[in-house]
This record gives C-alpha cells, sequence and structure tokens, in this order.
C-alpha cells in the first residue's frame, strides 16, 4: 500500500463480493497453510488473555495467543516483527521499495536476523486481497494503521480477529500503532518499550540538529494535488505531519488550525492564498525521482507569482525526500525510525540552511 492511499470505485462491491465467497474459500483451503506456526511464534505472549482493543469500529477480543499473525496497511507488520514474530502475511511495499522485492530494507533486516521465512506478501495497490489473506489462515489482522472501510472490516472479520484504527483512516499515529498491535499479540508492556525506545532515537537525533528545533513545517507533495488552482499538504492528523509536530518540530499556523476542523489527513487550500504559509520555515515534499527535475520544479514555484509569496519556497528552503526508503521511512514506524531518522533529520537540516 503507497503512503497515499486513495479510495477506488468498486472497493466495497468487490469486498461484499468477496465476503460472500469466503465461506467456500476458507472451506476449500482445508489443512493448507501458508508457513508454520514457528515461523510467526518467535517470543512467547506476556499478558494474560483474552486480551481487548477498542478501535473505530468497536472492539477486539483475541481469546487466545495469535500464533499465526497477518497484516494489512501500512507498516503494521513492522510491529510484530520487532517483537520478534514473523508474519504469515503482510503487506506489500508499493512505494519506497529500493530493490522492487516489495520489503522495505529496514523489513529485510529484520526478517535476515530473526531467521523466518518471507512473509506472503498483500499487493494493495487495488484494495486488499481478502482471499489471499484468508489462504494464510491467520489467528489476528493487525490493521491498527489503514484505511479499512467498514465492508473491508467485516469481510476481514470473517477470517479472522481485525483490529482496525483507533479514530480516522490513515490518522493513526506510530505510537498509537505500535501499543494497539502489540496489545492484540499479548505484548502491551513490550510495545510500549518500543515506543519508549524510538522516541529515545528521535530526541537524540533531533539534538543533532539543534536549529530545526521549533521550526514551523509544511508537508506537503507537490504532485499530491491533481487541479493547479489548490495547494494541498498534510494535516497534523497525518502521521508524517503528526511526528514532526510531536516532535520537536511546529505546523504552520494555517496547517495547525485547519487539522483542528477536519479528520482528513490532507487538506488544500487556494493557490490564490499563498500567504497562509508565511510562516513556514520549511517545506517537505517528495522527490520527483530525479534531483534534476526537483531543481527545476523548485525554480518554477519561485518564478510562479503567486507561490513565490512563500518565504520558504522563495528562499529555497525545500526538502525533497528521495523516491524510495528514506521518502517511505518520513511515515514513522518502530523498525523505519532507527534506519532512517538520522538520515532524514539531516535531510531537514541541509533544507533548511539552503
Amino acid at each position: 500500500m503507497s503512503p497515499f492511499p486513495i479510495a477506488r470505485a468498486g472497493r466495497a462491491l468487490a469486498a461484499a463480493a468477496i465476503a460472500g465467497s469466503l465461506a467456500f474459500t476458507l472451506a476449500a483451503c482445508g489443512t493448507e497453510q501458508s508457513g508454520s506456526s514457528s515461523q510467526t511464534q518467535a517470543t512467547a505472549a506476556t499478558d494474560e488473555f483474552p486480551v481487548t482493543v477498542e478501535h473505530a469500529f468497536g472492539k477486539t477480543t483475541v481469546e487466545k495467543n495469535p500464533q499465526r499473525v497477518a497484516t494489512v496497511g501500512w507498516a503494521n507488520h513492522e510491529v510484530p516483527l520487532a517483537l520478534g514474530i514473523v508474519p504469515v502475511g503482510m503487506s506489500k511495499a508499493t512505494w519506497g521499495d529500493d530493490d522492487g522485492n516489495g520489503i522495505m530494507p529496514w523489513d529485510e533486516e529484520k526478517l535476515s536476523e530473526l531467521g523466518g521465512e518471507t512473509p506472503v506478501l498483500f499487493d494493495e495497490t487495488d484494495g486488499i486481497p481478502f482471499e489471499e489473506v484468508a489462504n494464510t489462515k491467520p489467528d489476528v489482522i493487525l490493521a491498527s494503521y489503514s484505511g479499512l472501510t467498514k465492508e473491508d472490516y467485516e469481510t476481514l472479520s470473517k477470517i479472522a480477529r481485525v483490529v482496525a484504527y483507533p479514530d480516522i483512516p490513515w490518522g493513526t499515529s506510530m505510537k498509537d500503532m505500535t501499543e494497539m498491535n502489540a496489545t492484540a499479540l499479548g505484548r502491551k508492556a513490550d510495545g510500549e518499550k518500543l515506543v519508549q525506545d524510538a522516541e529515545k532515537k528521535v530526541a537524540d537525533a533531533l539534538e543533532k540538529h539543534p536549529d530545526l528545533k521549533g521550526k514551523k513545517v509544511l508537508f506537503t507533495s507537490f504532485s499530491g494535488t491533481e487541479d493547479s488552482s489548490k495547494v494541498g499538504f498534510f494535516s497534523t492528523k497525518d502521521p508524517r505531519m503528526g511526528f514532526l509536530a510531536e516532535h520537536g518540530f511546529a505546523a504552520p499556523d494555517y496547517v495547525k488550525s485547519e487539522s483542528e476542523k477536519s479528520d482528513a489527513f490532507w487538506l488544500e487550500v487556494s493557490a490564490e492564498k499563498p500567504e497562509v504559509f508565511k510562516d513556514a520555515d520549511l517545506v517537505v515534499s517528495y522527490s520527483s525521482g530525479s534531483k534534476e527535475d526537483d531543481e527545476k520544479q523548485l525554480k518554477s514555484m519561485q518564478s510562479d507569482p503567486l507561490l513565490s509569496k512563500i518565504p520558504a519556497i522563495a528562499d529555497g528552503r525545500v526538502a525533497f525526500l528521495e523516491n524510495g526508503p528514506l521518502g517511505a521511512a518520513a511515515n514513522p514506524s518502530p523498525l523505519s525510525i532507527p534506519w532512517g531518522i538520522d538520515r532524514y533529520f539531516e535531510q531537514l537540516d541541509e533544507a533548511l540552511k539552503a
């Protein structure tokens, strides 16, 4: 699943159709399983079961220690991996992957360390492949950071217990994702420790770049808005902007106020109002994949009569995150933070001093 989740027409209809066939699919699977329970359950749970996790669609109770864990959405698999559990299936990385194998480098490192088989990879480009998920015969499905619809949730619930997001689609913080998923695995305290360790790494990385502290960041994607009359930006409800706002940076005043009015992770404003971003110290966006093209784009914006009124753009204080693992790591997760937080902050610091 891409970090830019897009609702696709017909998805709800497809979910309903697949739900009707799941009974047949599960029966046809018989005793066939992808992987083994020993592959997934590397370490014992520390909590007593049953455990209950509250989320946007209600409550999910996991009755016993899950032996087979599947994940959908973005980065949910990193929680079991960080806890020493190799999922039987997880979402395929379709954006930001450096070698095209569908697995982020930090996940590859952890899988190699654990010595488990490569999980089944679910390609969610056109929605969740429900039958593929069912074929892994999971005991629990982790989706606390995802864009599940009600139909998706109900369909997955026919397969196994499902942990959905706490409030809004694609709006789960790294902390909540980690703690919710860990709780479902009977590892609540270990999940809290993962968060503490990640927070320390972030704080240590920021200490190396004191000039970044308190800076207001406009996190956007120049290709994310199809309407050229609009300027789009990630709200503080999105983990990318939310992460920065919670870890020593700040959101521009307009981003902060608009985020408080909406649950959307992506918002837009008329390009006729560039002054609303006058207090942004730094603009962060995703690279086109070409440094030369990024430079051309910056020059184009600097010559634009409207966008050039945003001081950060006029002064060239724009960080183009690579169209690869580092760009994906800007969406924080338990394993990506140790892998990329230093490089991430280094790039922001370089852009700030442009």
